[in-house]
Order: C-alpha cells, then structure tokens, then sequence
C-alpha cells in the first residue's frame, strides 16, 4: 500500500488496515520460517506497510 492511499483512509479504516497487515505479515513470517518464500520480499513490503500505517495514525492522534 503507498503512502498516497494510506493518507486518503479514515482513522477507523486505517486500523482495519493495521490489524489485516499485521495478521498478514504474521501468517506469512511463519510460512517463511517453516519453508522458504518463493518470493521473500514480501515480508519486507509488508513490514513497511504495517510502519506505513502506523505512522500516519501516529501522526493523526496529534
């Protein structure tokens, strides 16, 4: 998700959000861990997605 679309969310959408990546990113470590992704980059861009969101929460709290 790019930082464009992550700013047009509601406060309400982008938790949604956060919890999805944050199982999504959990599920696929573990998938990773018991056999090696075909692509392992995805773990990367999912960490980033989940900072992503987390970030612009952070920035709406204030």
């Amino acid at each position: 998700m790019k930082q464009s679309e992550v700013k047009g969310l509601s406060v309400a959408e982008l938790q949604e959000e956060l919890g999805k990546a944050k199982r999504s990113y959990s599920d696929l470590k573990m998938a990773h861990t018991i056999s090696p992704l075909e692509n392992p980059i995805q773990l990367r861009a999912l960490r980033r997605t989940v900072a992503r969101i987390a970030t612009e929460l952070t920035k709406r709290e204030q």
